[in-house]
């Protein structure tokens, strides 16, 4: 329906009127706090590592604007940081093409290649991060198998199969009645709650969408005021008083936009705390001979119906007594209650220590309490709870399954599927990207390749300039932080290679042409060049390798970005005739200072002259602006040595492919 302009602006009245009363939101609110300030300036600089940072961890709104009316994604498109760009899409950043936002974000992409990444990115995905796990809440209420409901709410003619900790986390009801009565298995609905009100209620608190029809009316037993009635009753009596504000706001579509993302993420939260706040605190550390041992009554008060393992390395065993094992934090068995409900975590018969005074170091292992209900966003648990295994098969007491990978690497595996979040350190990321790819959970594996391509990237320079020290080693100019200690390249590429990530074979190839210098040496980094040939099946002569070519590409990239206003050939013609009044400056003090002496003649004399002739020459022409190149000669400025320094790293690559009898 066309709208006439006195009802235009009658709605952009009543909109500025909800925005100035806090009742609706800006899609791009004004943000002047330090935290986003630092934020745009890194999308500025295309710093990977800070706008990171600044998503992760200080949760900066990337959809709000500066005092200039630039958003991040405006900023980054506009200069030309692809990588950052690709960040702040995959973080939830908008860009919809009929919005004056998302218009101004494509007209002002420095180039085509930002501008398509633009257009083709999915804008229900970026404008909705959490949907994926909102519907998957969602769909427990239909999910027939693997069954996983373990309470029944009854009424006259319907029958509801819920989960207890979905109930327990999303309504402050349900949390105090199951809370002092962890075995209810069966609830009967009030025969005055319309059936359908309830129905409604419970699929807002699994985090489903408000109908616009209530329901109700002839046949039904029910009208639709009956209804409206019920669930203002149920919302006030589950304590969820949203439920009956999105009823009342449901006919304005923007506000009830904003009601549903305002929930998903509430629920989000609500889910995670109660994960913080009942699973990790009763977690339990115990020697791994006796982990399997542990066992749990299925009535237990955090409604946990699975025990997931995880064994420490061997070099990061702790000594404990032997068959002794311990909640997080506690060894008093008292505390093995909540309000008073025995949480069941007996520790079956088991052998009592021979020597208490000296321990012998043991493999310690932590089990993890979780619900299948969530396990089930991976496809690894979902195959495993519906086979005909013993996984999924009842059994006397909570089932443990071991998991092979590290109590921390577990840790964040649980939390992403409980929260839809996860914090990856540098030092796990590899470990996590391995982990998810056991269990199948793509969305973990590209933010583990995030985390690895981004904070492990450190201060990657644009243009990186080499220069050969006096001492022999080489630096690269840049404001690298020290991050990229953490990072063995050549661990993420073979990672990037086993688990099919092409972002991470992408960062490798660009890590390495950025600091060819330092790697092109090394007999790991032939090795690897060897394993990107062979994984080429029935390889021929003219095959090329992949490795190879990425990084020749990615090396270009680095010294064209100093070249991009002049040709390679302009370059080295000027690189040529500068080397040559050096190398000529430079001869001409040697020929004076062994004139009249025979060739290849040395003497304490000749020593004495080189130090006091050719050294302060040298020192001269580095004063005025000359370079040392990688080879140890001096180029007349920075972009006569980059063009050196592009020759004979390229030169190195051809003479390690010749040596490695290699055509590319």
């Amino acid at each position: 329906m066309i709208l006439r302009k006195d009802q235009l602006e009658a709605s952009l009245h009543e909109e500025k009127k909800l925005i100035e009363n806090g009742r609706l939101k800006e899609d791009s609110p004004l943000d002047l706090s330090a935290s986003f300030s630092k934020l745009c300036e890194a999308c500025r600089r295309g710093d990977l590592k800070v706008c990171q940072e600044m998503i992760t961890t200080e949760g900066v709104n990337i959809n709000a604007r500066d005092q200039f009316d630039y958003t991040p994604l405006i900023l980054a498109s506009l200069c030309g940081h692809y990588e950052v760009v690709q960040l702040l899409l995959e973080s939830g950043a908008l860009c919809e093409r009929d919005t004056f936002q998302g218009e101004r974000c494509l007209y002002n992409a420095l180039n085509d290649r930002i501008r398509n990444l633009l257009l083709s990115y999915d804008y229900s995905k970026s404008s909705d991060p959490l949907q994926p796990f909102a519907a998957h809440i969602t769909s427990l209420l239909t999910r027939e198998h693997p069954q996983t409901s373990d309470i029944l709410v009854t009424s006259a003619d319907r029958a509801f199969s819920l989960h207890k900790f979905v109930l327990s986390a999303r309504s402050p009801y349900f949390r105090k009645k199951l809370g002092h009565a962890p075995d209810t298995t069966n609830w009967k609905l009030p025969p005055t709650i319309p059936p359908q009100a309830f129905d409604i209620a419970i699929r807002y608190v699994y985090l489903g969408e408000i109908p616009n029809d209530v329901g109700g009316g002839p046949g039904t037993g029910f009208t639709e005021e009956e209804v409206l009635e019920g669930i203002e009753k149920i919302s006030k009596y589950l304590e969820i008083p949203s439920l009956w504000q999105g009823i009342l706001e449901s006919s304005d579509r923007r506000l009830a936009r904003q009601n549903r993302t305002e929930e998903v993420e509430r629920g989000r939260n609500q889910i995670e705390a109660w994960f913080r706040d009942n699973l990790m605190k009763h977690k339990i550390e115990i020697e791994s001979s006796i982990a399997n041992n542990v066992q749990w009554d299925r009535d237990n008060a955090i409604f946990a119906d699975v025990l997931l393992r995880a064994d420490e390395s061997a070099d990061e065993d702790t000594p404990l007594p032997s068959g002794i094992a311990t909640p997080l934090n506690s060894s008093n068995p008292s505390e093995y209650r909540s309000n008073g409900i025995p949480l069941g975590i007996p520790v079956g018969p088991l052998s009592q220590p021979s020597s208490i005074s000296n321990p012998a170091p043991t493999r310690q292992s932590t089990l993890y309490p979780a619900h299948r209900t969530m396990l089930l966003r991976s496809e690894y648990f979902l195959t495993m709870f519906s086979s005909s295994f013993l996984e999924a098969q009842p059994t006397p007491h909570v089932l443990i399954v071991p998991i092979d990978c590290s109590p921390p690497v577990l840790e964040i595996i649980l939390t992403y599927l409980y929260t839809e979040n996860a914090t990856i350190p540098l030092s796990l990321a590899v470990d996590v990207l391995f982990a998810a790819d056991l269990l199948l959970i793509e969305k973990l594996k590209v933010k583990a390749a995030i985390a690895i391509s981004t904070l492990g990237s450190g201060s990657m320079p644009q243009h990186a300039t080499v220069a050969k020290l006096d001492n022999g080693e080489s630096a690269t100019s840049g404001n690298g932080d020290g991050d990229t200690d953490e990072v063995d390249i050549y661990d993420v590429l073979r990672a990037g290679w086993l688990t099919r990530v092409p972002r991470l074979e992408t960062f490798a190839a660009r890590f390495l042409a950025y600091r060819l210098e330092a790697y092109i040496d090394d007999e790991e980094f032939t090795e690897l060049i060897r394993e990107s040939a062979a994984r080429i099946k029935a390889r021929q002569e003219t095959d090329s390798i992949e490795l190879v070519d990425d990084i020749r590409f990615y090396l270009s990239e680095r010294f064209r970005l100093r070249f991009e206003d002049a040709g390679i050939e302009e370059m080295m013609e000027e690189e040529e005739e500068g080397a040559g009044m050096v190398d000529g400056g430079s001869t001409g003090v040697l020929q004076e200072v062994k004139q009249g002496e025979e060739p290849g003649q040395r003497s304490e004399k000749d020593e004495f002259r080189n130090v006091d002739y050719v050294v302060p020459y040298i020192e001269t022409q580095m004063a005025s602006g000359a370079v040392r190149t990688l080879d140890g000669e001096i180029a007349g400025d920075d972009f006569a040595g980059d063009a050196i320094n592009y020759q004979i790293l390229l030169g190195k690559i051809d003479a390690l492919l010749e040596r490695l009898k290699l055509d590319a």
